[in-house]
């Protein structure tokens, strides 16, 4: 049985917020179905939360629940039946030499500042660029359920320990299935560079090597650019009338994250 039909209402409740003005389509208002108290979505719950089409922000943990619109589609990739098109290689043979290193969710100068350069950059007045270090910290560095913090550097080939130049920063969420793409946020003043396809990658070879099923990408919306993309990935599944579907392959390769 399901863990949302397990836990009592006493215990786990759902609330829909007040319509907002929506992040992703013009002229629209948006609703979101938020699960409270958040101490208690532990990793297990989060999990089974996440197959249902939920996703977090900071220890906010939602699903869209807008009155007219169904257009957010919650979105995973299959990791083992994951195929990257010629693009997708190219973005991986590109940008395969920055080296990783895992650690816990932690704050430091460098990351906000890649982050505020990427906000300032890649979505202008979109909110999120005049975050200040609060929000900042509210949004990717509080978590209940397990996460972890990648960084990806270009090789230092220095010594006195000086590390090599911040590429990308990426937030992801370990589930009983598989992995949740918090968020993703990189360098955005290389010219030709594919680093969003390249995390993207990154993290299904991730899946595989931990032998886990799926990626869960968030919410795919097909009239947003912002959004669109992730239908790229293929094979790829939504969650449609409660139930994991195929989803049809892009009809752009060349678009990217």
């Amino acid at each position: 049985m399901s863990i949302l039909n397990d836990i009592p209402l006493s215990a786990l409740h759902f609330y829909l917020t007040a319509p907002y003005p929506c992040s992703y389509l013009p002229e629209r208002q948006a609703r979101s179905q938020v699960a409270t108290p958040s101490f208690l979505i532990n990793a297990a719950v989060y999990s089974e939360l996440v197959q249902h089409g939920f996703r977090r922000s900071g220890t906010y943990t939602y699903r869209p629940r807008c009155d007219i619109c169904q257009a957010c589609v919650p979105l995973r990739v299959p990791a083992k039946l994951f195929e990257p098109n010629r693009s997708q290689r190219r973005a991986w043979k590109q940008h395969q030499h920055l080296e990783t290193s895992l650690h816990p969710l932690q704050d430091k100068s460098e990351y906000y500042e890649l982050y505020q350069r990427y906000q300032r950059t890649r979505h202008p007045n979109g909110g999120m660029d005049n975050d200040d270090h609060e929000s900042y910290q509210n949004f990717l560095l509080q978590s209940s359920v397990d996460s972890l913090l990648v960084e990806f550097r270009e090789p230092c080939g220095q010594v006195n320990g000086e590390q090599g130049a911040l590429r990308i920063v990426s937030v992801i969420d370990l589930l009983s299935d598989g992995l949740s793409s918090v968020y993703t946020f990189y360098e955005p003043d290389l010219p030709q560079a594919r680093l969003g396809v390249y995390n993207v990658l990154w993290q299904i070879e991730l899946c595989r090597k931990l032998d886990l099923d799926f990626v869960y990408l968030g919410y795919w919306i097909a009239h947003s650019r912002k959004m669109s993309y992730k239908t790229q990935y293929q094979p790829a599944q939504g969650l449609v009338n409660n139930a994991w579907q195929d989803l049809h392959p892009p009809t752009d390769e060349g678009a990217s994250t």
